[in-house]
């Protein structure tokens, strides 16, 4: 396997090698682009890596009135032991937590997680689930906002252009009506660790201080060509008494969340194995 390495160490560089090479990829923590490389390589390919660029919107965090800022250089471990992330944004730490091994949260990067658009790439699955805005940066120097559902458009395949780099990801802040946020990722495998989701599940729901849902984020993995958003699963929620849910309007929920479920059967697991266990985990978020 050989390839050759463009390491810009600014923003400016950046955009100058997007420009200059005809034939790239990109290269953060290289946990999936090594494995892929390995599996069918590619002639004449230039892979540019950004670990190297000195840039705080690329790869830090800031939080705002608006919600809080990801740039796509921000790893799954630095998600696991930030205190924001932690307390606000539960579904998104327990998706970084429960990505691979230690010693790969520590190089993994939200944006690979997001361009490798797998259907059951975990923090991917909790950002949809968040309402999460991807910064698409052009070698311009304009950047475009798109949401995340926007962004993945098949199986491995994003919007993003050939003149394009991820460059960040927002997730907005609380309803102003919310007072309890219930929020969490669930991930079915046949291991414990380093697996990749059989089915995953994440919610991100508000409630307000009469206990009544006003905003929901419900996002399925692993059981469609793409991260699914559960639209119409969201809307039923709202208005309702989270902890006050029956069991009929729970059944109801699981079958609206299933709705959008296309599994297919490979070697983890059937299509009928993954709707079943979806349907269970999708009610089991009331309990």
């Amino acid at each position: 396997m050989e390839f050759n390495i463009v390491s810009p160490k600014s923003r400016s560089e950046l955009l100058e090698a997007i420009r200059k090479e005809k034939n790239f990829r990109f290269g953060a923590g290289y946990t999936d682009l090594l494995m892929e490389l390995k599996k069918k390589p590619h002639d004449n390919l230039t892979v540019i890596n950004l670990s190297q660029i000195k840039d705080v919107q690329l790869s830090g965090i800031k939080k705002s009135a608006k919600g809080l800022r990801l740039g796509a250089m921000f790893t799954a471990h630095k998600m696991v032991m930030n205190e924001e992330i932690r307390n606000s944004y539960t579904a998104l730490h327990e998706s970084a937590f429960n990505l691979a091994s230690t010693q790969i949260r520590q190089v993994a990067t939200v944006g690979g997680n997001l361009c490798t658009a797998s259907p059951s790439g975990d923090i991917a699955c909790a950002l949809v689930a968040l309402d999460a805005t991807c910064e698409l940066l052009s070698t311009s120097g304009k950047s475009r906002n798109i949401h995340i559902t926007d962004f993945f458009t098949g199986v491995r395949k994003t919007a993003l252009k050939k003149n394009e780099v991820l460059y960040g990801i927002s997730v907005p802040s609380k309803n102003k009506d919310t007072k309890n946020i219930f929020s969490n990722f669930i991930k079915v495998g046949t291991r414990r660790s380093m697996e990749c989701s059989v089915v995953s599940l994440a919610y991100h729901i508000q409630v307000n201080k009469s206990g009544e849902i006003v905003k929901a984020g419900v996002a399925i993995g692993a059981s469609a060509p793409t991260v699914r958003f559960a639209e119409s699963a969201c809307k039923f929620l709202i208005g309702k008494k989270y902890k006050s849910i029956s069991e009929k309007e729970k059944e109801e929920f699981a079958k609206k969340v299933l709705s959008y479920a296309s599994p297919i059967t490979d070697i983890r697991a059937t299509a009928w194995y993954r709707k079943e266990v979806l349907f269970n985990i999708s009610k089991s978020i009331f309990y």
